[in-house]
């Protein structure tokens, strides 16, 4: 290759580095609230989200407001763009662990969880908690590839942080499978006597 040529493809090599460098720092695509929050989205979908929820600038970029921290088990984002779940409008959602909910204007949780069908868990003066597991999947862990079990559950609930809300969303997880239960040990068998010669 000539040499004046080099310069040029040097040049031409940084700049694809940075590039690639910078797609790396690009934002992560836009996540469809609406189908994490109504469970149909998957843990992969979920787990894509953990750089936003470690970083309050990413958030702000996706049109998220992070909240004052009302209770310590959850993290709040007001959303610039309000989205639509289970047929009710909300502007604010809330991550607790592997769950990612909606929380919204409705004073009483048990007509929407008889309306999606859940399973009573606690239904009490204080405190009512609904769900039902939606899916429960063999698969593999994507960073190890141990075999994994995906669940997914949905769940309303209300919680005395928020009085008048309701709190409406789903769980992602990767679980592993039970261990089997070990074998009983074979019974060994009792030795054969054979008669003394003579006897």
């Amino acid at each position: 290759m000539p040499q004046r040529f080099l310069p040029r493809t040097v040049a031409c090599l940084l700049l694809a580095a940075s590039a690639f460098a910078h797609a790396a720092d690009a934002p992560a695509k836009r996540p469809d609230l609406a189908a994490l929050i109504e469970c149909r989205g998957r843990e992969a979908d979920f787990a894509a989200l953990q750089p936003v929820l470690e970083d309050p600038l990413k958030a702000i970029a996706l049109g998220w407001r992070p909240l004052p921290q009302g209770n310590l088990f959850m993290t709040e984002y007001a959303l610039n763009t309000p989205i639509s779940v289970f047929g009710h409008p909300s502007s604010q959602i809330a991550f607790s662990g592997p769950s990612v909910m909606a929380i919204l204007d409705l004073p009483d949780p048990r007509p929407l969880a008889h309306q999606l069908k859940l399973e009573e868990g606690v239904d009490t003066a204080e405190k009512v908690m609904y769900g039902r597991e939606v899916l429960s999947q063999d698969t593999t862990d994507p960073r190890t590839g141990e075999p994994m079990i995906e669940s997914i559950v949905l769940s309303v609930s209300n919680v005395k942080s928020h009085p008048g809300k309701t709190l409406a969303g789903c769980s992602y997880s990767l679980d592993f499978p039970d261990d089997p239960a070990p074998e009983a040990p074979a019974t060994p068998a009792a030795p054969v006597k054979t008669p003394a010669a003579g006897g």
